[in-house]
């Protein structure tokens, strides 16, 4: 054998020597991270079987030997709150861990409003990030991903971040308000591990043993451990949608003339049709289509806006938008869920004419412009609103562009490849917002959120973890009479969801958006789970951390009297005036609007229309508009029906 060939047979062995032997660890057992309190936590790796590893800190250093599955792991006895502090692992390498503090960790899991960051909801929070620097609060972001095949033990990335003006933007809004408020209260290092991810179903968070009781999801998850499935319906989204928007471009007018293109300033728009903003097309003439379309307003600016950056707000857009002024693309978003803030640079705008087009791109139900959002653009210290007439036209129509089928939310994936990981590392407890994606089938959403919850205390090993979630916000149009309501319904499964121990819930029927499933309030949020946190995860049964909650019925003649638990110092009608959103039935079961109003901590139901009454609900609707009772502490009473 060559010198050259036998000293690279050495250096392979070396570099393989180096890959298996070393002391490894997992993304989150890393600098800057926060270690639970009170409790005793593990600290593990990887390393060659049978090496020696050793532990060291505060002075103290802890041994073990890697068993024959190349795992090893130590176990800190429970610490007081403090740091920062190192930790160095040593086996044949060595590794420090740096800027360690030990404090309360918090899981925040579910999908979009979990997710949403404080980017997303920058406008209400200007000074909350300004002043966001904290040293004692550190954010961990899981990678998205899904596995339906193994639980992974471990996540490709991610690190801990310390909150600032900077890393702040990245954060989930809920989970930041709701550490900021735990912070200011206790005055310990707050640690936040995010995994969460849009869309996702409550029946992706669940583990292969408890899914097993549920056969038509256990079933769906077996049929996504085919990779030739998985890589089929990839191909076949992939392909349906680049077919789709390849025909829309070569079809779409608005370029078909590159000398004048739609959106360029020396088009011609007379004979353009003219159509309000905020709306949607299929209410005007155009009707019901999908395709492009193209709108174009004039507005005329003075000369102190001559030159001067700007900045344009344009609500919510069904569903994607390009956007230019005066023939320049200035912004464009891809999906319908984002509010559309675009920054106009210096030098664009002048004094006298400016041409705003937006080119709209919908692929299925109603395309427009989604009405109660700001429109307007801002210049020089002036806003100007932009609601009103525009000029619009069809600049390709196409059919409907079929659904994609989105793998990620399969049945089993998400728990996994993104919780599974997560479980040797000790919590406090757990936060969660999530329930929109099984609004439409909420009859099973009870059974399935009790047998997560169960089964993530199961796999943490904390049969008392404390598990706070949000009820579901006030969502959708308000409706004139007392209906059935999908929406209701998972709310009313969230409630009973709290018969399981160490449980809370925060309610939040009076800080949705009624147009827009992603509401941006998320400091009311956040600081409701706290209070919540404040009573199930630190005992302290002084705090009122819930709004009423419905406890019993009794019928008197032609009223119904309501008791309550959680009153704190009182019911009361938030806004003073009768109490709302109460309907009442008889025998028949049909509901009508209810006269109701407080009577020494209890709530008196009644209707001239029914005389003999049999049951009530309050607030039983997608958006609730209106409902009004809260306790004296400021917190609105859970939506519920004495009809089961």
């Amino acid at each position: 054998m060559s010198v050259k060939k036998n000293l690279a047979l050495t250096l392979l062995w070396l570099c393989c020597f180096q890959l298996f032997g070393a002391v490894r660890l997992p993304k989150l057992v890393s600098d800057g991270m926060v270690l639970q309190r009170d409790a005793a936590v593990k600290i593990w790796g990887w390393a060659d079987a049978g090496e020696a590893v050793s532990v060291t800190f505060r002075d103290t250093v802890f041994e073990t030997t890697t068993g024959d599955s190349g795992i090893w792991a130590i176990h800190l006895s429970p610490l007081k709150a403090g740091g920062p502090y190192s930790m160095t692992i040593a086996g044949t390498n060595s590794i420090t861990i740096r800027d360690i503090l030990v404090g309360d960790v918090w899981l925040c899991s579910g999908q979009s409003n979990m997710e949403l960051n404080l980017a997303r909801a920058s406008p209400l929070y200007p000074e909350e990030i300004a002043k966001s620097e904290n040293p004692f609060i550190r954010y961990f972001e899981v990678p998205k991903r899904y596995d339906f095949n193994t639980p992974q033990q471990e996540i490709p990335g991610g690190q801990w971040i310390s909150i600032n003006p900077q890393t702040i933007l990245k954060c989930s809004a809920v989970a930041y308000f709701f550490a900021l408020d735990l912070y200011e209260k206790y005055q310990i290092p707050i640690g936040l591990i995010n995994a969460s991810l849009g869309g996702s179903p409550v029946e992706a968070w669940i583990s292969e043993g408890p899914l097993k009781a549920f056969p038509e999801y256990y079933n769906e998850a077996l049929r996504f451990r085919d990779p030739q499935l998985i890589r089929s319906i990839e191909t076949q989204n992939r392909e349906r949608s680049k077919q789709w928007y390849s025909a829309l471009w070569s079809l779409d007018e608005g370029y078909r003339n590159p000398d004048t293109p739609w959106f360029s300033q020396k088009l011609q728009v007379e004979h353009w049709s003219e159509m309000d903003i905020p709306g949607y097309w299929a209410n005007e003439a155009l009707g019901p289509v999908h395709g492009a379309v193209w709108f174009r307003k004039e507005i005329t600016l003075g000369v102190d806006a001559s030159g001067a950056p700007a900045k344009l707000l344009l609500g919510r857009i069904v569903d994607a938008d390009s956007v230019f002024v005066n023939g320049v693309l200035v912004g464009t978003t891809s999906y319908q869920y984002p509010p559309r803030r675009y920054e106009i640079p210096a030098g664009l705008l002048k004094a006298g004419a400016n041409t705003l087009v937006i080119r709209v791109i919908n692929s299925g139900g109603k395309g427009g412009f989604v009405p109660d959002k700001p429109y307007s653009l801002t210049v020089a210290g002036k806003t100007i609103d932009l609601k009103g007439p525009w000029k619009y036209k069809l600049g390709a129509e196409m059919p409907a562009l079929e659904p994609e089928v989105f793998i990620r939310w399969k049945p089993l994936g998400l728990f996994n490849a993104m919780i599974a990981p997560v479980v040797n590392y000790r919590i406090k407890g757990v936060i969660w917002y999530q329930g929109e994606s099984n609004a439409e089938r909420p009859n099973d959403y009870l059974a399935l959120f009790s047998a997560m919850i169960t089964d993530w205390r199961a796999h943490w090993r904390q049969p008392d973890l404390p598990f706070l979630y949000v009820q579901l916000a006030n969502f959708l149009e308000a409706r004139a009479q007392p209906v059935q309501s999908n929406w209701a319904l998972l709310r009313e499964a969230q409630l009973k969801a709290l018969v399981l121990p160490h449980t809370g819930m925060a309610v939040t029927i009076d800080i949705g958006e009624w147009n827009d499933i992603h509401p941006l309030n998320k400091k009311d949020v956040g600081q409701r789970l706290s209070l919540v946190a404040q009573k199930v995860a630190y005992g302290n049964e002084q705090v009122v951390s819930s709004g009423p909650l419905y406890q019993s019925m009794k019928i008197q003649g032609d009223t119904i009297e309501l008791s309550f638990k959680n009153t704190g110092s009182g019911l009361v009608s938030r806004d003073g005036q009768p109490l709302a959103q109460f309907a009442i039935a008889g025998s028949d079961g049909v509901f009508v609007w209810a006269n109701a109003r407080i009577l020494e901590n209890k709530v008196l139901v009644w209707s001239n229309l029914v005389s003999q009454p049999r049951a009530v609900r309050y607030a039983w609707a997608d958006n609730p508009e209106g409902a009004n009772l809260y306790n004296q502490e400021g917190l609105p009473a859970s939506p519920f029906r004495t009809d089961q």
